[in-house]
């Protein structure tokens, strides 16, 4: 029969069997499944996780430029300089 210990990340796993336990096959085949299964779902709640962060930084660093580029259009009117306004990745290139 399987014991199981706690490894890393507290993801359990199955303790392989020595020479001369007996083990049943039909419950090994079952405890490995419910393991990869449990492990797969772990894995996409990090991922879930992860990339609500990622999605989450992104909208901050958008919002971040968005208020730089109004300072930026601000100051450069309080000076009395007039910034192009082409778009970047635009053909216009100057000469």
């Amino acid at each position: 029969m399987e014991s199981r210990l706690w490894g890393e990340g507290g993801v359990e796993t199955p303790r392989r069997l020595g020479h001369g336990e007996a083990g049943d096959s039909g419950q090994s085949t079952t405890d490995l499944k419910s393991f990869v299964q449990n492990l797969l779902q772990q894995m996409q709640s990090r991922f879930q996780t992860m990339s609500e962060s990622i999605i989450t930084k992104i909208d901050e660093m958008g919002s971040r430029i968005d208020d730089l580029e109004k300072s930026i259009s601000d100051v450069t009117k309080e000076m009395g300089v007039e910034l192009p306004t082409s778009k970047p990745g635009s053909d216009d290139k100057p000469e």
